[in-house]
């Protein structure tokens, strides 16, 4: 099958190379800022010779958003605006353009009702301070050198890694992948190199390809499975919390910059806040780590993976548990059981987010009308199962994919009430084959796109 897999290393760049990146990552900005200024000039001038009376046909010609567009009138004017313009490749001006060109686009389609999602805002000015460096090359000399040890970017020329690359380098010399791009990026106070490749995988199957699991995520525990294997939550944010608070006050009795009056950061402030930033990207490593293992152990030995369609927004609205949640990473989960199962030839089916997994009892089929988030254990009153509260959710969730493959061939009892399972929310009905909202399942595609599709259902 082929897939877009992306490959990051972790970069040794001495002073020099530095520089160089840092004037490409600015040549960037400075793109992205004359061309976010000429746009909106361009739109208030026509907003304003509106307001005027002016007639469509006279008014200011607009300035084209997409990419071709924006690149043309900087080409224009970049003998002006950047006459160092020589000094960085064409690419870090293509890069500030690329993302301006998506932030309007995206900007757009969402005002016009084209993007689901949230509202996306209208670009805002990159910083100098605040913004990461980044610069992603598409042309060129792109290349992972026979030592492995080190790539070759156009304009930076040769870079060292702080890694092998001998994963890439493999597929590369056999030719089942092909570099598209690559971006060097800034990120917990180390440089990194992402290369986007065209990969061609070869087909696999899961372990167990008829194993079914359901998965349910949670705080006290990571993950509960079906099996009754219980992930235990490492909880790495409140591990190093002391630490950051320490890290935050050292730093707060630094002299920092300020906007009003110009002021710049001191040095020790400076290094005060590399060692805060070095501090949360060592908790989103650990966190990364921990959870592409738990997905690739998954995805790899079951053949059906069952999870929940999380409103983790709504979730992170309580602000006791905002910051466990997150830091637990359950959208990461979802998003990396997505791809890794398509990969390992397996299937990822997703719950419906009104489906009650923790309310129905995995025995019989009854639905409380409502169970609090204390009760830590279901008690059933109809069969008197008692069980843990996760568990019966894993239970549940493992059970809509045995009703999903049998709906071809007959009927499936239905099971639900007719009661609300919270205040303002909706009805948990009885589900039925392709009727029932409440048992919906979807399947998610490949590449970590996720979509509320409802599988289809043969009668």
């Amino acid at each position: 099958m082929k897939t877009i897999q992306a490959y990051r290393f972790a970069l040794d760049l001495t002073p020099g190379q530095e520089r160089d990146v840092f004037a490409h990552a600015g040549a960037a900005r400075v793109a992205h800022n004359w061309a976010l200024a000429r746009v909106k000039a361009v739109m208030d001038q026509r907003t304003a010779e509106r307001s005027y009376g002016v007639a469509e046909q006279l008014l200011t010609p607009s300035l084209s958003w997409s990419l071709a567009g924006l690149r043309k009138a900087w080409n224009q004017a970049k003998p002006d605006m950047a006459p160092w313009w020589g000094e960085v490749s064409k690419e870090a001006f293509n890069t500030g353009l690329d993302a301006l060109a998506r932030g309007l686009k995206n900007w757009a389609g969402s005002r016009s009702g084209k993007r689901a999602g949230r509202p996306v805002g209208f670009p805002r000015f990159k910083s100098r301070r605040r913004t990461t460096p980044s610069v992603r090359f598409t042309t060129g000399a792109i290349r992972v050198e026979p030592d492995r040890m080190h790539v070759v970017l156009p304009r930076l020329g040769r870079l060292k890694l702080h890694e092998s690359a001998r994963k890439l380098a493999r597929r590369l010399e056999a030719g089942t992948a092909r570099i598209m791009s690559a971006t060097v990026r800034r990120d917990g106070g180390r440089w990194h190199v992402s290369f986007t490749v065209g990969v061609e995988r070869a087909e696999r199957a899961p372990a167990r390809p008829s194993s079914v699991v359901g998965v349910d995520v949670g705080i006290l525990h990571l993950a509960v499975l079906s099996t009754g294997e219980l992930i235990d939550n490492p909880r790495h944010l409140v591990a190093a919390q002391q630490r950051m608070r320490a890290l935050g006050r050292a730093l707060s009795r630094k002299t920092g910059p300020d906007r009003r009056t110009g002021q710049r950061a001191s040095k020790r402030w400076e290094r005060a806040a590399a060692r805060l930033g070095r501090a949360h990207a060592r908790v989103a490593n650990l966190r990364r780590d921990g959870l592409h293992k738990l997905t690739t152990r998954l995805a790899a030995e079951h053949g059906t993976v069952v999870v929940e369609d999380l409103n983790v927004t709504g979730m992170l609205a309580n602000r006791r548990l905002a910051r466990h949640i997150a830091d637990a990473g359950f959208a990461e989960i979802r998003r990396q059981l997505a791809y890794k199962t398509a990969w390992n030839g397996g299937r990822l089916l997703v719950a419906d987010r009104w489906y009650p997994s923790s309310k129905t009892c995995s025995g019989c089929g009854t639905v409380k009308a409502k169970l609090a988030l204390s009760e830590r254990e279901y008690a059933c009153e109809a069969c008197g199962l008692i069980i843990d509260r996760d568990r019966n959710a894993a239970l549940n969730l493992a059970a809509l994919a045995a009703e999903f493959d049998t709906a071809g061939s007959g009927p499936v009892a239905g099971r639900g009430a007719d009661q609300k399972t919270r205040i303002r929310g909706q009805v948990a009905v009885k589900r039925q084959p392709g009727t029932a909202p409440a048992g919906q399942t979807g399947t998610v595609p490949p590449q970590g796109r996720t979509t509320n599709r409802v599988l289809a259902k043969a009668h």
